[in-house]
C-alpha cells in the first residue's frame, strides 16, 4: 500500500497554485532570475520520515531562513545572556529591513530583523575569531541542522553585495553604539555568504524539524543544539518570525515560522512536525505567497496550530501481532491514546510496512482514547487503500471513538463491538 500523504501534499500543492500574486524579489539582481513558478513542499516527522511534493528538490538561497539556525549557534556559543546583550527578542512590528534600534542601549529588537541577524552573525563563534572562523562555524552548523554539507551560491553572494548599502548602513549604526565590536563591512560580508547558502525544500523541513525535535537532528540523530536552545529560538520565531505580519500569522496559522526572499518559507511545531514551502512569489511583508496560502490550508486541515494541543497520549502503537493458519494471515494493530496527525502518520507508516503479504488487518482500538478529524480521515484512507489492495479490514471498537467508520469510494471496513465477536470471524 502506498502511504496517502505524498498525495495529500501534491493536493494542497495544487489547490494553493491559483495563489499568482506577488513578485519576485526583484531588488536583488540574481533573485530577479527566479521562475515564480516554482512551488515545493515538505514534510519532515521529528523521527526522520520525510514526505515531499513539487519542486521540493530545487535548490535556492536560503536568504533569512538562515537567521534562526545561525541564532541557535549563537545562542550555544556565547549563551543566552551573552547573546541578550547585543540583540533583543521584542517583535519590531516594522518590515525585515527598517533602519531602527532600541533607543537607549541601540540593540536591535530582535534577532529575525535584519539588524538583529547581522548582530547575531558576529556572535556566532567564539569570542577573538575572525571573519573566516566565524563563517565556517555557520556554514558547518548550517549543514548539521541539515544534515548534508551545504555550500554558498556565490553568483548571489556578489549580486546581493553590490545592493547592500541598507545591511552596510544598519552596520555602522550597530557599530556606533558597540553592538558590533569589529569592523561593519566584513560581518555584512559575512552575512550575506550566510544567505546565500543553497538549500532545498526538503533541507529545509528536516532543519525545521531539527528545532521541533529539541535540537536533535531527526535524520542523523545527532544532538546539533541544546532543547533550551531550540525552545528559545522557537519562541522567537513565534513572536519575530514573519516580521509585521507576524501578529496575523501566529493567530491563523499558528506555527513558529520563518520565511526568506527566495520563496522559501519553514514551520517548526514543538514535538511534531517541521514544514517547508519554496514559492517566490513575496507579498508586502517579503513572505512567499503561495506559501503562506499552503501553511494556511495545511494548518487547519491537520490541526498544526500550536495552541491547538493534543490531549497526551503514549506511543500510539501498543502491539503489533500477526497470525497464520496455514490458510491465511491476519495482522492486528492495537492502538492506543489519542489518534491525530502525527501519532496517525506512524499508523500509516506501520501499515505500509508491515501488510504487504498480508490478507486481513484489524485495528482494535478499543484503548484508544480519541480521534480527531484528520485522524479519522487518515486511518479510513488506509482503510480505503488496503481495501482496494484486496485486504479485508475489520475495527475493534467497542465504544465507538472512530465516528462515522465509512471509508471512500472502494472502501470497506467491517466493525466488531466485543473480542468475542472478533474471534468469531
Amino acid at each position: 500500500m502506498k502511504s496517502p500523504i505524498p498525495d495529500y501534499l501534491a493536493e494542497v500543492l495544487g489547490d494553493s497554485a491559483h495563489a499568482v500574486e506577488g513578485a519576485v524579489a526583484d531588488y536583488i539582481p540574481e533573485l530577479a532570475k527566479a521562475d515564480p513558478d516554482r512551488f515545493g513542499v515538505a514534510l519532515s516527522t521529528v523521527d526522520g520520515v520525510v514526505y515531499a511534493a513539487g519542486d521540493a528538490d530545487v535548490e535556492f538561497s536560503i536568504q533569512s531562513i538562515s537567521k534562526p539556525f545561525v541564532y541557535a549557534l549563537a545562542l550555544a556559543d556565547r549563551g543566552l545572556d551573552g547573546v541578550l546583550a547585543k540583540v533583543g527578542v521584542e517583535p519590531s512590528g516594522d518590515a525585515f529591513n527598517e533602519l531602527s534600534l532600541e533607543p537607549g542601549t541601540g540593540r536591535p529588537r530582535n534577532p529575525m530583523i535584519n539588524a538583529g541577524a547581522i548582530a547575531t552573525h558576529a556572535l556566532a563563534g567564539m569570542a577573538g575569531w575572525g571573519a573566516a572562523e566565524r563563517m565556517e562555524r555557520v556554514v558547518a552548523g548550517l549543514s548539521e541542522f541539515a544534515g548534508r554539507p551545504l555550500r554558498v551560491d556565490e553568483a548571489v553572494c556578489a549580486s546581493e553585495l553590490e545592493t547592500a548599502h541598507r545591511n552596510l548602513a544598519l552596520a555602522h549604526m550597530l557599530r556606533s553604539y558597540q553592538i558590533l565590536d569589529e569592523e561593519p563591512t566584513a560581518v555584512v560580508e559575512g552575512y550575506t555568504r550566510q544567505c546565500s547558502l543553497l538549500v532545498t525544500t526538503r533541507d529545509l523541513a528536516v532543519m525545521a524539524a531539527t528545532l521541533a525535535n529539541g535540537g536533535r537532528q531527526p535524520v542523523t540523530g545527532r544532538q546539533v543544539i541544546s532543547p533550551r536552545v531550540a525552545r528559545q529560538v522557537l519562541s522567537v520565531m513565534t513572536t519575530c518570525g514573519m516580521y509585521d505580519a507576524a501578529g496575523d500569522w501566529v493567530t491563523t496559522v499558528g506555527i513558529p515560522a520563518k520565511s526568506g526572499v527566495a520563496g522559501g518559507l519553514i514551520g517548526a511545531l514543538p514535538g511534531q512536525v517541521g514544514v517547508a514551502t519554496f514559492s517566490p512569489r513575496l507579498d508586502v511583508h517579503g513572505n512567499s505567497v503561495r506559501g503562506v496560502h499552503l501553511f494556511g490550508r495545511m494548518s487547519e486541515d491537520m490541526g498544526l496550530h500550536l495552541m491547538d494541543v493534543p490531549a497526551p497520549s503514549r506511543s500510539v502503537l501498543r502491539k503489533v501481532r500477526t497470525f497464520d493458519d496455514g490458510h491465511s494471515t491476519a495482522i492486528v494493530f492495537q492502538l492506543q491514546g489519542s489518534l491525530g496527525f502525527t501519532t496517525a502518520e506512524v499508523v500509516v507508516r506501520a501499515v505500509v510496512e508491515s501488510t504487504e503479504r498480508t490478507d486481513r488487518v484489524i485495528f482494535d482500538i478499543e484503548r484508544l482514547q480519541s480521534v480527531d478529524r484528520v485522524g479519522r480521515v487518515m486511518l479510513l484512507e488506509v482503510v480505503r487503500r488496503l481495501s482496494l489492495d484486496g485486504r479485508e479490514v475489520l475495527f475493534l471498537d467497542p465504544d465507538g471513538v472512530v465516528p462515522d467508520p465509512v471509508p471512500g469510494d472502494g472502501g470497506a471496513v467491517r466493525v466488531v463491538r466485543t473480542r468475542e465477536e472478533l474471534r468469531a470471524r
